[in-house]
Formats: C-alpha cells, sequence, structure tokens
C-alpha cells in the first residue's frame, strides 16, 4: 500500500490542530498507516507520528514481521525474555514523549485507547486530543488499490457462499455446511494467491428458532428437513473485506416464510435500486425500512440497513435512519436489510456495493430468487 498520501493528510490535521505527536493503536488504523498488520492479542503494538517521522513500537515475537512489511522510519522492540530485555512497551512510550515539554497536544484515538494508557499519558501533563474521527474519515472513501482488494475478496466470499449452499442438505451440522465455502475458498486463494492474507468469517443459524437471533455463532445443529437458514459470509483478502448472505431453505416454505422472504428480498432491491453518491445514508436506509414498515413488519427490522466495509468487519459509515452523512464515490457498503419474526424465522440477505461516480457496482454474487434457495 501507498501510505504517503494518507501520512500526509493525517499530519497537515495534526498541523492544524496543534498536535506534535500521535499515537495510534487500533491493528486497522495501523495497517492503514504503515502496511504493517500486527497480531497483538495481549502485547500491545503502537504506531508513532510526528511531522518528521513514522515509527512502530512493537513486542519481539513481531521484529521480522515489521521489519518485512512496515513502512515506518525507526521500529522500537520490546522482549519478554532476559537475555534481550532492555525496555518494556511503556518505558518506550515514555522516551518518546519525553522529549516533549508539558502541555504538548498528544494525538490518540478516543474510541480504541485503553483508560490506562490515556491516564499514562495524562499524568505526565499532556493534553490528549482525538485523530480517531479523523483517520476513520480517511477511510471512508477507498483508492483504486483498495476497490480492487475488495472487489477480489468479493469473488471469494461468492465462491464460498455459493459451494456452502450447494452442498446444504438435511442432516448436515451448520458447521459442516460452512467447510464446503471453507475448502473451496482455501483451495481457490492457494492456487491464485500462495502468498496472500486471507480472512475467512463464517456465520449460520438455522431452524426458526436461530434465525431470528441476527448475531449468534454457527454451531453442531443438524438442518431438519423445511429448516429455515441464514448463511452469512466475510472475506477479507489482504486485509480488504466483502460481505456476502442469502437465506435459503431445505425443504418447503410455509406461506409466511414465503412472504416475508419476498418482503426482504424487495428491502434490498428497493436499497440497490438508489444508493448512489449525493443521497445521504439515512435516505437508503429509509427506503428500503419503508418497504418493510408498509408491509406492517417494521418492528422486526431491528437494525440498520448496511454497514461500511474496508479493513474491518463493520466500519462506518452506517446506514441507518438518524445519520446525515452524505454518500460519497468510492464508500463501500453492506447492503443486508433484515427481518426477524418469532414463530416464523429470520431473513437477511448481504451484498456489498462499492459507490461510483454514477451509481455503484455490487462486488458479490448469488441469486436472489427463492426457487434458487431452495435445496
Amino acid at each position: 500500500m501507498n501510505t504517503e498520501k494518507r501520512l500526509s493528510e493525517l499530519k497537515s490535521f495534526m498541523e492544524k490542530n496543534d498536535i506534535a505527536l500521535s499515537i495510534v493503536t487500533r491493528p486497522e488504523n495501523i495497517y492503514y498507516l504503515s502496511n504493517f498488520l500486527g497480531i497483538s492479542w495481549s502485547r500491545p503494538i503502537s504506531f508513532i507520528l510526528t511531522s518528521k517521522s513514522t515509527g512502530l513500537i512493537i513486542p519481539g515475537l513481531e521484529e521480522e514481521h515489521a521489519k518485512a512489511e512496515a513502512n515506518v522510519d525507526k521500529i522500537y522492540v520490546y522482549y519478554e525474555y532476559p537475555e534481550k530485555y532492555e525496555m518494556s512497551f511503556l518505558e518506550y512510550v515514555d522516551r518518546i514523549l519525553s522529549k516533549y515539554p508539558n502541555g504538548t497536544k498528544i494525538g490518540v484515538e478516543f474510541d480504541v485507547m485503553s483508560f490506562g494508557l490515556a491516564d499514562y499519558i495524562r499524568n505526565y501533563g499532556y493534553e490528549l486530543v482525538d485523530i480517531g474521527k479523523k483517520i476513520t474519515e480517511m477511510r471512508f472513501v477507498k483508492d483504486k488499490q483498495e476497490i480492487e482488494l475488495m472487489i477480489e475478496a468479493g469473488r471469494l466470499v461468492s465462491l464460498a457462499l455459493s459451494k456452502s449452499l450447494e452442498h446444504a442438505r438435511t442432516g448436515l451440522s451448520e458447521l459442516e455446511v460452512e467447510q464446503y465455502g471453507n475448502d473451496a475458498v482455501l483451495r481457490e486463494i492457494a492456487v491464485k494467491y500462495p502468498d496472500s492474507v486471507l480472512y475467512n468469517l463464517a456465520m449460520t443459524t438455522s431452524g426458526i428458532v436461530r434465525t431470528v437471533m441476527p448475531n449468534v455463532s454457527t454451531t453442531t445443529r443438524k438442518l431438519e428437513q423445511n429448516d429455515i437458514i441464514i448463511h452469512s459470509r466475510q472475506i477479507g483478502f489482504n486485509g480488504y473485506r466483502a460481505e456476502c448472505e442469502r437465506t435459503f431453505f431445505v425443504g418447503k416454505p410455509t406461506d409466511e416464510q414465503k412472504e416475508l422472504f419476498r418482503i426482504a428480498t424487495e428491502a434490498q432491491r428497493v436499497a440497490m435500486d438508489i444508493i448512489r453518491p449525493g443521497l445521504t445514508a439515512k435516505e437508503v436506509d429509509l427506503a428500503a425500512r419503508k418497504v418493510i414498515q408498509k408491509a406492517g413488519y417494521g418492528e422486526y427490522a431491528v437494525h440498520r440497513l448496511g454497514h461500511g466495509l474496508g479493513l474491518s468487519e463493520h466500519e462506518e459509515p452506517y446506514l441507518r435512519f438518524d445519520n446525515d452523512l452524505v454518500l460519497e464515490e468510492g464508500m463501500a457498503f453492506s447492503l443486508e436489510p433484515g427481518i426477524y419474526v418469532p414463530g416464523i424465522g429470520g431473513f437477511r440477505h448481504s451484498d456489498t456495493v462499492i459507490l461510483t461516480k454514477d451509481g455503484k457496482i455490487v462486488i458479490t454474487e448469488h441469486p436472489n430468487d427463492l426457487n434458487d434457495l431452495i435445496f
């Protein structure tokens, strides 16, 4: 990734707000600014930015990884074994901050920085200023390379979803249904992109009880005759994600299920038809929501129309009823209106779109028709 333009924009923001130093801790933001996609877990990683330099504070476990991939001027490594131990993570933070007088403005991400680290910095007399909102806004609009990665993620997630549905049948567990798609995408990426980074998320809920729960883990529950199933997938390809979901049946849906399937599909179609630059996020959400409300199921449409996609599974901007943000070319979204009616089931399709100058491109693909989704 070419990070130069991103760093230049963030430095301009820092200069405008008298921020001398920024400390970035969200992993996706670190990758966005440094090309380093680390794995931190319990060991903190931070990206350091000043007007003149960039740096990373990393644990020893990430040293070779950072040297190979990070686009930074300086790497500070803290070790946790006696042969190489010199300083801890916080001692490196101390060393960097000690160059600045009390009252200096330090940029941090208010939405993710731990209270402990924030208090630690404040106790030295520094003023904390939020840079998280700025970085989030920078990530709204994708550049050409980001879009290319998302398009390929869209192809891969469509492949995985199609293979899972192709093999769905009674007697298979939710996990087994997922495995067919997992196998397909792993084989595809191993052959075509042997040095790539893959993120593979799947969520399968089956039956009228579980499908009304929008977010629950896949289980070993076996599909039964006439079950309704929501199969959700997200693939990240070299950091960038696309999402595809379908509601399908093994056996015969009831008349009520057919009608709710039709309403959910129509709501998504309306959103697909109107979404474009210049509209507000809430206009798109409300257009889809109106379809569901008109049919008498508004109280069962319990979540927003969609969310932004890119480096995170869910990211801003959000397509929701109270968001006045004006949509722009290069933004990417899931479109996934959902209806969840106890005793009948849950209904949700999701596709990923990227806004273009005149409209959008849909980067995921699988049939939406009911007849194509009965197995």
